[in-house]
């Protein structure tokens, strides 16, 4: 977890290093202990007055997929100073035309245990063809509870960042004075 003011510099230092011709706007930079993602809007491609569903979805399909190609050599430099930087792998998205499209990103392994009642709810998703993997199911439902708690989430996130503004304006932890009460050469040792 990171703070807000963390956040801030990681956006900005973001939205400096990149090349001004490389999004029309930076939409989205989020971070969590792995990875750092950046999502940029670009612009929609030209399609004529009555184009159908079919073919708009097409076009934005090229456009990011132009887009990748095209500027791959710049993000990779991009994500390597910022590697280095941060102690974090990078991942890419565009935002086009009201779609979002998120390039290689990291799929990092969560280690839990599950008792029967949660393991079957995880296969009756897998039975239902929800999920084909008990993996997969896991990630469906936190993806559920995201939509559905974002506001608790949002509540949560803020308090553990009130949390850190508190611990960081205590005594320094890295002192000699950090032992606590007690501790010293006058407690009788």
């Amino acid at each position: 977890m990171i703070t807000a003011e963390q956040r801030e510099k990681l956006r900005g230092w973001f939205a400096g290093r990149l090349p001004d011709d490389l999004f029309e706007e930076l939409a989205e930079v989020t971070v969590d202990r792995e990875e750092i993602t950046v999502v940029g809007r670009i612009a929609p491609p030209r399609l004529s007055e009555g184009a159908t569903a079919a073919e708009r979805a097409a076009a934005v399909e090229g456009r990011v997929q132009e887009f990748r190609e095209r500027t791959r050599p710049t993000r990779v430099a991009v994500a390597r100073d910022a590697e280095h930087r941060f102690g974090r792998k990078v991942s890419w998205g565009v935002e086009c035309d009201g779609e979002r499209a998120l390039f290689t990103h990291v799929a990092a392994p969560v280690m839990t245990r599950l008792r029967q009642p949660e393991r079957q709810v995880l296969d009756t998703l897998i039975a239902g063809g929800v999920a084909r993997s008990r993996s997969d199911a896991l990630a469906w439902c936190v993806r559920l509870v995201q939509r559905h708690t974002d506001d608790w989430l949002t509540e949560l996130r803020e308090s553990l960042e009130h949390v850190q503004r508190v611990r960081a304006q205590g005594p320094d932890t890295q002192g000699p004075d950090t032992q606590g009460p007690g501790a010293g050469p006058e407690d009788g040792r």
